[in-house]
Parts: structure tokens; C-alpha cells; sequence
């Protein structure tokens, strides 16, 4: 009996891919010189927005804590809000540069910005102070945790309703494919209704942002759509 030498598992293209992170987006693009991409990543909190960011600015992804820190319980918040609804109002301008990262990347005259925000339920109202001169929406769903499909899909409607947001491409990352308990992209579309989505060009792709599996994918969506829309 021969033998032969045992394969190696296949290389991953979307590891390879991250090492060129953002830049290798910017590269993509075909704008004209001193202009400026803006990407608004959002979704609930826990859904894996901030893993995805690192991965896109090759960062380590061993320790990530939420953008927020979490929530209280609902009633508890609710009571609290009702409290000290005065106090909120005197922090509201302080709570506003709260709960958001954004990573930067330039090249040749030309801007590639995406701006992670909060999804805990206290920051959502927040939301609508970043939709200003959006060119892509990255609304990202964690795809194992079904009892929130329902918020997710009211928030995400929500949004695309949302004048600022009109006609701005969305593309939905139905993260957290490498759990065995995750729901298949075409499940969530179904769940969601995106098929009545008629005013804007829309995508849902699979991905896994910690392992990066999905993710090239998308952002190749998102590149031919920003592309698309500048010209």
C-alpha cells in the first residue's frame, strides 16, 4: 500500500485577507482623491461589532470587552431613567461621545472611516447622531442568539426608515456562523423579512468575525457598493 503525504488543511483567504485590513478596502475603491468613506457599523449589543472592527484593522482579538458597559436590568433602568431624568438631561451632550469606536485609515488623499457604535438599548437613541453622510450601513446580527431576532429585526427596521439612511446600501452580517447553534443566513432573511426591503440595494452574508470566515465576502459587497454609489 502507498502512501501519500498528508494534506494540510486549506488556507484560510479571509486570514490573509485581514493582515491588509482596512487599507486593503481603501485600495478597492475607486473615488476621486480628498474624499472620505464613512461606514456606520451597528447592531445589539453582544452581536459582535467590535470583534469584527479589530479583525478589519488587524488588531487582536484575544480580549475585547463591550463598547458599553452592560446594561442594567430593564425595569431596574426604566425606574432609574424616571429618577433621574434631570440629571440625564445635563449628561446627555457627555453621553453622546460615549460608547463608540471608529477606526481611520488614508491612502493617497482618499479616507476609509467606520464608526462602531454601542448596541446596548440606553445608547440606541444615540444612534441617529451618527447617520450624517453614511455611504454604507453594516448592521451585524448574532446569528445564535434567536430569543433577540425580534429586537434586532424592530431595530433594524427602525433604521432603514430613517430619513438620514434613505437609500444608503445595507449589507447584514449574520455573525457567529462558527457556533453550531447559529441560524443560517437564509433563516434570519426569511425571519427579518429583508425581501420587502425595495428602496436601497441589501445583502446578508454569513460570517464569522472571529474567525474571519464571511467577512471578505461582504466587504467586497460593500466596496462595489460604495463605488456604485459615488459615482
Amino acid at each position: 500500500m502507498s502512501l501519500t503525504p498528508q494534506s494540510l488543511p486549506p488556507s484560510n483567504p479571509s486570514l490573509s485577507w485581514f493582515s491588509k485590513g482596512l487599507l486593503s478596502i481603501l485600495r478597492k475603491l475607486k473615488s476621486a482623491p480628498d474624499q472620505e468613506v464613512r461606514i456606520l457599523l451597528l447592531g445589539l449589543d453582544n452581536a459582535g461589532k467590535t470583534t469584527l472592527l479589530k479583525q478589519l484593522a488587524s488588531e487582536d482579538i484575544s480580549h475585547i470587552t463591550p463598547t458599553q458597559e452592560e446594561e442594567k436590568e430593564e425595569e431596574e433602568e426604566e425606574e432609574e431613567e424616571e429618577e433621574e431624568e434631570e440629571e440625564e438631561e445635563e449628561e446627555e451632550e457627555e453621553e453622546e461621545n460615549i460608547g463608540f469606536n471608529i477606526k481611520s485609515v488614508q491612502s493617497q488623499g482618499f479616507k476609509l472611516n467606520v464608526w462602531d457604535i454601542g448596541g446596548q438599548r440606553k445608547i440606541r437613541p444615540y444612534w441617529r447622531s451618527y447617520f450624517e453622510n453614511t455611504d454604507i450601513l453594516i448592521y451585524v446580527i448574532d446569528s445564535a442568539d434567536r430569543k433577540r431576532f425580534e429586537e434586532t429585526g424592530q431595530e433594524l427596521t427602525e433604521l432603514l426608515e430613517e430619513e438620514k439612511l434613505s437609500c444608503v446600501p445595507v449589507l447584514i452580517f449574520a455573525n457567529k456562523q462558527d457556533l453550531l447553534t447559529a441560524a443560517p443566513a437564509s433563516e434570519i432573511a426569511e425571519g427579518l423579512n429583508l425581501h420587502t426591503i425595495r428602496d436601497r440595494v441589501w445583502q446578508i452574508q454569513s460570517c464569522s468575525a472571529l474567525t474571519g470566515e464571511g467577512v471578505q465576502d461582504g466587504m467586497n459587497w460593500v466596496c462595489k457598493n460604495v463605488n456604485a454609489k459615488k459615482k
